[in-house]
């Protein structure tokens, strides 16, 4: 079944409106448009990226499936004759993503309004949620606003657009780059160049091996010491720690753990290659950062050009506020999927469910949890 997607008109009221078209809200809207509802009308699809793909249509060109985190597939991509487990490992993971959702999108009809930011979400004098809306072009004109009403909210923002850099003594008195995991575009640029990673995830790893090859020379720094494990693919005790601790902390709405630091990092063949090439070498973080580069509790400084922090995310969740959702701790306090302070609004893809299997299996338990708060509210 192919069905031709257009733009929607747009609506002042609507039932459900998602806000981000990544794995986790592609889920969501597969199994609402499965369950009955009608794509454009009972539901809206909001998306602040210029493209599809969610977050991947940002990362850098150099990154491919088969290094990057596991790709599964969304719920009926297979209705598609589409996989990422078949996809050519030789192009960007990006473009790979991009096309197969936008595929995805077009198939099913979910008419994802785009590029669209979601500035805040608000509760109106009779109870409703009312989302505001600009419609951003890129251009230098003043964005086009729009508001929606709607019963409930399903936040699919990701963590993309919310890095996370830990402040270092003389942070800001670096003269050289610094940049995070969002802003890295190609190891070219630093060919030549001494380059600080910080973090101990597979971005940072990415990162270490690509400048290698680019030419420049590296130093690893990380909080705490990298655990490697000897399989390709992540263990299923560890994973079932690692989406534990996640729950656990959504549960009583703490800062949410790193998923790294519960499950540890594969020993790949490439990663092996790169330890004994002594390239993947951590060392304990810097103590603090000087003009020209980094300095050692022990008094040892490493020059630096560029200070790339691999060190992270946290959800995206400032267009939340008005809605007074944030716990004394700085977390949402989230049981499965939906915010134990305001009902109708629901997080897909948010702690336990941040992977891509976790977000895919979590959309039909958030659609159904969607569709019984609709029917009391009626």
């Amino acid at each position: 079944m192919v069905v031709a997607s257009g733009a929607p008109s747009a609506a002042p009221r609507t039932r459900v409106v998602i806000i981000g078209a990544g794995q986790a809200g592609l889920s969501v809207a597969y199994y609402l448009r499965r369950f009955g509802l009608v794509p454009g009308s009972d539901f809206v699809v909001v998306d602040r990226g210029p493209s599809t793909g969610g977050a991947w249509q940002f990362r850098w060109r150099a990154l491919r499936l088969g290094t990057a985190h596991k790709v599964n597939d969304l719920p009926g991509l297979a209705d598609l004759g589409l996989s990422f487990d078949t996809a050519d490992r030789s192009v960007p993971a990006r473009d790979i993503v991009s096309d197969y959702y936008d595929r995805y999108e077009r198939y099913y009809d979910l008419r994802v309004r785009r590029p669209v930011e979601v500035r805040r979400v608000d509760e109106s004098s009779d109870g409703d949620l009312v989302v505001e809306l600009a419609h951003t072009s890129g251009s230098s004109s003043p964005a086009e606003t729009e508001t929606l009403t709607t019963e409930i909210v399903v936040n699919a923002t990701g963590t993309w657009g919310s890095p996370f850099r830990p402040y270092y003594p003389g942070r800001d008195d670096f003269a050289g780059r610094q940049l995070t995991t969002a802003e890295y575009v190609s190891a070219d640029e630093f060919a030549g160049q001494d380059v600080v990673v910080v973090g101990g995830g597979t971005s940072a790893i990415g990162f270490l091996l690509e400048l290698e090859r680019a030419g420049a020379t590296t130093t690893w720094a990380t909080r705490r010491p990298v655990e490697w494990f000897d399989q390709q693919e992540l263990g299923v005790e560890m994973g079932l720690a690692a989406v534990g601790e996640q729950d656990e902390a959504a549960k009583r709405g703490l800062a949410l753990p790193s998923i790294v630091s519960g499950t540890g990092v594969p020993m790949t063949r490439r990663n092996r290659a790169g330890i004994d090439r002594g390239v993947l070498v951590d060392r304990p973080m810097f103590a603090s950062i000087e003009k020209d580069g980094v300095r050692w509790g022990d008094g040892s400084f490493a020059p630096a050009d560029a200070i790339i922090w691999a060190t992270g995310f946290r959800p995206e969740l400032r267009h939340l506020a008005p809605l007074g959702l944030r716990s004394a701790e700085g977390g949402v306090a989230v049981e499965r999927g939906v915010s134990t302070v305001d009902r109708r609004v629901f997080f897909a893809g948010y702690g336990p469910q941040a992977s891509t299997i976790g977000a895919n299996r979590a959309g039909r338990v958030i659609a159904r949890q969607v569709l019984l708060a609709l029917s009391r509210s009626r």
